[in-house]
């Protein structure tokens, strides 16, 4: 059997499938993302007859009923889903939604004496020249007869040219537009791989978008209600104040209880853990089917065994049951904040302390797993805490994200004793190895990008530790702030007496938290230099550098920010043996602070 079939359908036969269902078409509550000129060109190319591309169809395949009879699948479009909302809303005069969930007109406007195509606008409308909105031709009832006989008198026109062009015009319904349809037995890893490779306005998709695509287009078992839930629990926390338009414009949906359980984030200022429709979909998966890889999320989806490699129904009702209660729990504002409030508690009070958006997202999963196992609340606490931790600092999920999920939730599923089995792994992760060479070693970077100076300053912050030396300005305070990481050995000073290569002067042993006027205040001295004038205010009470003024506060200053004994006489000639000795210092840093979670 063939794996694709070829051939062409007409611009109305098209919109005719999509009206009437035999084509589904995926994410039809979203906005629309195409620029109106690309709108305006579209009709002008099919005005013109030139190629616009072909779409992708997909016929799902045929389902086993309980009774024994098979269930035809549905067509899903796979690409051309911007086209066709195009065509739907320049020739049906059909609205749709604006990045602010705000209806809308497209209207294209057609010049009959230029055969111009603009998109049509105030300035437009007043000149008669101009068919304001095309749809207004496409419709059945457009008497074509009376348009050209007033027009032709008006302008002076000859009849049987304005005819020819109105006749065009109307003909964009009967241009034929190519057609790929997918077979129903080709396998769905090879159906999400096409998918995955199509570029749809320059955006590689994903298969997160294949599977949310499959999501919208079941009505029977509640999927476009899955969809929305995830896209507007998602936009609510991103931009609430796009609430109104969306319950304005969705009043089906805005009536059904899952509404109510994701508008609670629209009161929430939560920057930390924000999420994206990817996001909630891995974790709602990767919790609920106990795997990691959205591609069999997909297959699921669409009823496949994956014993015996047949679909069956049963299996399509449980995928989406088991999904729609993933989705349930990751919005719900019991789990979620919880959740927040753990990853602050640990000292995780920003993004940016994070590079991989996924250690969050695994650490929620195995948050509602725990939850989900009756484990102790002060248990759950302390696990997905240094889970995290563990996570960030070994870059566990950065590489091959997806693998790992799989096997994580594999083992976590199938552990007798799971707190247990966690508590093994964390050890196995982070035992003496690793706090005492490899994490050292780690240290001995340029990268301040890099997850062992992110969880440096989570530590700080976790430790309550002041900047350094600041008397009472907190390392919190700094990173809130946005505020900048600077060198102790200023890299001016370094540059100068040799050091002139970024990845010497720039080792993230040789960074600090300070307060930029603390810095202006050093500028490029050495360290003997500027720590003597600390001192010696530690002696006179008048501050020149910074606030301290009491040699045992500067003492504990130094010791919480990692600085080494004999700095206040280090000099460039010193500047290696320091790095040395404070990357030993970060990482058992590091090592208390995990330890004290």
């Amino acid at each position: 059997m063939a794996k694709f079939d070829v051939n062409n359908v007409s611009v109305e036969t098209l919109l005719g499938y999509v009206n009437d269902g035999t084509i589904a078409i995926p994410e039809i509550q979203r906005p629309f993302v195409w620029d109106t000129t690309k709108v305006r060109d579209l009709i002008d190319s099919l005005y013109r007859e030139y190629p616009v591309g072909y779409i992708i169809t997909w016929k799902s395949p045929d389902v086993k009923l309980k009774d024994g009879s098979a269930s035809e699948g549905k067509q899903i479009l796979i690409d051309g889903q911007q086209r066709i909302t195009a065509l739907t809303a320049s020739l049906l005069g059909e609205e749709v939604l604006d990045d602010n969930y705000k209806k809308k007109r497209i209207k294209i406007a057609f010049n009959i004496q230029t055969e111009e195509f603009q998109t049509s606008n105030p300035a437009i409308e007043k000149q008669e020249e101009w068919i304001s909105d095309i749809s207004e031709v496409m419709k059945p009832g457009f008497n074509t007869f009376e348009f050209i006989s007033n027009y032709s008198q008006k302008f002076n026109l000859d009849a049987n040219e304005l005819s020819k062009k109105i006749t065009k015009l109307q003909s964009i319904k009967n241009i034929m537009i190519g057609r790929i349809e997918l077979g129903s037995m080709l396998d769905i890893e090879t159906v999400t791989e096409i998918f995955v490779r199509i570029n749809s306005a320059g955006v590689v998709l994903s298969q997160a978008d294949f599977a949310m695509s499959k999501i919208s287009v079941n009505e029977k078992y509640e999927g476009n209600d899955i969809r929305k839930a995830i896209d507007y629990f998602c936009h609510f926390a991103k931009t609430p104040v796009d609430y109104e338009n969306i319950k304005n414009n969705d009043i089906d949906f805005s009536k059904k209880e899952i509404f109510n359980k994701i508008s609670w984030i629209k009161d929430k200022n939560e920057d930390l853990f924000l999420p994206s429709y990817v996001d909630v979909l891995r974790v709602a998966f990767t919790y609920k089917f106990k795997r990691g890889k959205l591609q069999d999320l997909v297959s699921l989806l669409s009823g496949r065994d994956f014993e015996t490699r047949e679909y069956r129904e049963d299996i399509v009702e449980d995928s989406y049951t088991k999904l729609y209660d993933g989705v349930k729990s990751f919005v719900s504002q019991t789990n979620f904040e919880r959740y927040v409030m753990i990853l602050k508690s640990a000292g995780i009070i920003d993004d940016s302390l994070v590079r991989s958006k996924n250690v969050l997202n695994f650490g929620y999963i195995l948050f509602l797993l725990l939850r989900e196992r009756n484990i102790a609340p002060n248990i759950i606490e302390r696990l997905v805490k240094r889970w995290v931790i563990m996570s960030i600092i070994t870059q566990r999920y950065t590489s091959s994200p997806e693998s790992q999920f799989d096997l994580d939730i594999r083992r976590l599923n199938e552990a007798e004793d799971l707190v247990q089995y966690i508590n093994e792994e964390l050890e196995r992760r982070l035992g003496d190895a690793f706090w005492n060479s490899i994490l050292v070693e780690n240290f001995n970077t340029p990268v301040a990008s890099s997850p062992y100076w992110k969880t440096y300053l989570i530590a700080q912050i976790s430790l309550n530790d002041s900047a350094f030396l600041s008397k009472d300005m907190k390392v919190r305070t700094l990173v809130e702030g946005r505020g900048d990481v600077h060198h102790i050995f200023p890299k001016d000073y370094l540059q100068k007496n040799g050091k002139n290569n970024k990845s010497i002067y720039n080792q993230i042993a040789n960074f600090a938290l300070i307060q930029t006027e603390i810095n202006l205040q050093i500028t490029n001295k050495a360290p003997n230099a500027y720590m003597l004038e600390i001192n010696e205010q530690c002696k006179n009470g008048e501050a020149t550098i910074g606030s301290i003024i009491d040699k045992e506060l500067l003492n504990q200053n130094l010791k919480i920010n990692c600085i080494p004994d004999g700095f206040e006489n280090m000099t460039v000639n010193d500047f290696d043996e320091f790095l040395k000795q404070r990357r030993i210092l970060m990482a058992n840093k590091i090592k208390e602070y995990y330890y004290s979670l």
